[in-house]
């Protein structure tokens, strides 16, 4: 059976919840040194989420992360909706 191997064992997110954007509610999570170096997470796509592996990218030491879901997806509400859904509203 494989193993994934963590690089970082035991980070949790320490904050979570939702940036309201019109009809879209954005899920992120906050990992990390709160007064490390700031670092945004985007999830690859169309339809991921953010996934516990994630947050081994950053070293919890040294930096403050924020991951997020991007619209309609993960945890974002409403789940797999389309309305203002698209390239120009995802890097806004």
């Amino acid at each position: 059976m494989n193993q994934i191997h963590r690089l970082f064992e035991g980070i949790e997110p320490y904050a979570s919840g939702y940036l309201e954007v019109g009809e879209h509610k954005i899920y992120y999570e906050e990992c990390g040194n709160p007064k490390g170096k700031p670092a945004v997470f985007l999830h690859g796509g169309p339809g991921a989420r953010v996934v516990p592996a994630h947050y081994d990218f950053f070293n919890p030491k040294l930096f403050f992360s924020i991951l997020f879901d991007q619209r309609g997806c993960g945890k974002s509400k409403p789940f797999c909706e389309l309305k203002n859904n698209d390239i120009q509203n995802l890097i806004l």
